[in-house]
Order: structure tokens, then C-alpha cells, then sequence
């Protein structure tokens, strides 16, 4: 059975492990700190290549940011990555094959094939953490767009200027259904800039009204957003992925999102792949990208 040794380049984290083409993670996954330069995430990924290129039949590189629609490089950066990251030349570290996938479509692809969407036409994923991933999939395929930078959540959700968003742009799905957003909804409802989104869960487990209204406030812009996508692309499922997701209140929004779209009714699900599932993603697409020439 073919195995990709496969990493997961976040702003904080770099991790590895090798995945078969079941998707199942057959090593131990190793983690390092992002290094703060180019030249340090080279360093990593050329050794740790190095070392273990000879039990993998391909390298797949679950990432932040863009990536083109050959899958051989990034487009686009994001603010928690080192300058000048879309730089890097990875075909470079290995003979074998390089294959690059954004980290949102790599976990959305995980999901659809061994997780919470898996066996549906059409499904969206979205991660909520510090800020908003997304993945798209239409009939066995990643919706990428013309350049490869498809599924970026930074639609507007209002017109006013009230937020601006990581993206540099204002009032984006991002900067309200975020870790970030709770954080930013907790301030302004308790003017204090000190309280954190762990204030807010804390209090809404002991029962604080203050706190359960400022998650549903946070939740009902999620609900909004989700209306959005599920009007726009009708699919079978949305799925809920990343360190936010566990406070999403899953049958509410759902009944919901529901009972207010023009399409017919669609699932919200949470993700099932696990914390490795943008490692487990790119490995299968780069699998099946070598099965297939």
C-alpha cells in the first residue's frame, strides 16, 4: 500500500507523520515549532524529508495560505506565517514528488472521504478557530477556482465598517464566526478588554446570562454566514471543524439555518476526521494524484 509522508505547516506548529492510502496515520506525528524565518522552515522540512522520503511514495504538504491549482506552490500567504512564505520552492526538498494543498481544502477532503461528509455530492466545511478556513467539494472534486484560492470566507456580513478583518478588508464571515470574533463580542458587550473567548465558555458552563448571551450572539452570526453558503451552493452538508466548533450549539443551528433558506434543508455535522485530518487530506489527494499519472 502507497503511503505519502505528509506535514501540516501552520503559523505556530509544523506537524508530520506518514498516512496509506486508507487514510490511516501509520507513524508517530512528530511537531515542531514554526520557525520565525524562511530559511528555519526550509531547515525542517529538507531534514525531516531527508530522513524519511525513502518510506513514503510522496510528499504531501498541508498548508496555510493559497495554493496553486497544479498543487506545486503557494499563491498567498497569510499574517501568521513568516514573510515572504509563498516564496519558498518546495519541489526542491525532495526528488519525489511535492504535492501542496491549503489546509482547509486538505481537512474538507478528509472529511468527505473518511469523515463527517463522506458519500455526499456537495459539502462545505468550515474551520472555526482563530480565524475561518473553508473547503468547498462538488462531485468528487475541491472546488479551487481559476487561481486556486476558492473557499476563503471573507464574504460581507455587513456594510458598515464595524470590523476590520485579518484579510485587511472590513465586516468578512471571518472577523464574526471566529475565535477572535467571540473574543471581540465578549469585549463590547462587557466593555473589557481583558476578557478572552475561555471567560465566555467558562461562564456560560456556571450559567452566567452576560456570557450565554455573548456566545449566542457569536452563534447567530455563524448561523447567518451558513444561510449564506447553503442558499448559494444547496449542498448536503455543512461541517463544523476546529477548536471552536465544540461551542456551536449543532442542532440549533441546523434547525435554524433551515428555517430560513430558499433551497431544501441540509445537514450541519460535526467533523469526525480528527486533529490530523489536513494531513490525512493532502495525503489522499496526493495519492490519488500519483495513482492516477
Amino acid at each position: 500500500m502507497k503511503k505519502a509522508l505528509a506535514f501540516d505547516i501552520g503559523g505556530t506548529k509544523i506537524y508530520s507523520t506518514l498516512v496509506n492510502e486508507k487514510g490511516d496515520v501509520i507513524s508517530e506525528v512528530e511537531k515542531f515549532s514554526t520557525p520565525a524565518t524562511i530559511v528555519g522552515i526550509e531547515n525542517i522540512l529538507r531534514e525531516h524529508i531527508r530522513k524519511f522520503e525513502d518510506k513514503a511514495d510522496v510528499i504531501a504538504i498541508a498548508t496555510a495560505g493559497a495554493v496553486n491549482n497544479t498543487n506545486t506552490a503557494v499563491i498567498g500567504s497569510t499574517g501568521n506565517l513568516v514573510q515572504g512564505y509563498s516564496t519558498i520552492n518546495f519541489q526542491n526538498f525532495s526528488n519525489k514528488k511535492v504535492f501542496l494543498e491549503n489546509d482547509a481544502n486538505a481537512a474538507a477532503w478528509a472529511e468527505y472521504k473518511i469523515g463527517a461528509s463522506k458519500n455526499t455530492a456537495l459539502s462545505i466545511m468550515l474551520t472555526l478557530g482563530t480565524g475561518v478556513g473553508g473547503g468547498i467539494i462538488i462531485n468528487d472534486k475541491l472546488l479551487k477556482g481559476k487561481s486556486g484560492a476558492a473557499g476563503e470566507m471573507h464574504f460581507k456580513m455587513y456594510n458598515d465598517k464595524r470590523r476590520k478583518c485579518s484579510c485587511g478588508s472590513w465586516d468578512c464571515f471571518e472577523i464574526y464566526a471566529s475565535g477572535t470574533a467571540l473574543k471581540i463580542d465578549a469585549e463590547e458587550a462587557l466593555n473589557n478588554k481583558n476578557v478572552t473567548t475561555y471567560d465566555v465558555i467558562n461562564g456560560v458552563k456556571n450559567g452566567n446570562e452576560k456570557m450565554i448571551g455573548i456566545l449566542n450572539r457569536w452563534q447567530n452570526d455563524i448561523i447567518s454566514g451558513i444561510k449564506g453558503l447553503v442558499n448559494i451552493f444547496d449542498p448536503e452538508c455543512i461541517v463544523l471543524s476546529g477548536s471552536m466548533a465544540e461551542f456551536v450549539d449543532i442542532k440549533k443551528v441546523e434547525n435554524e439555518v433551515n428555517s430560513d433558506i430558499v433551497t431544501s434543508p441540509t445537514s450541519i455535522r460535526l467533523a469526525t476526521a480528527g486533529n490530523y485530518a489536513g494531513m490525512i487530506g493532502v495525503s489522499l489527494l496526493a495519492l490519488s494524484r500519483i495513482n492516477n499519472g
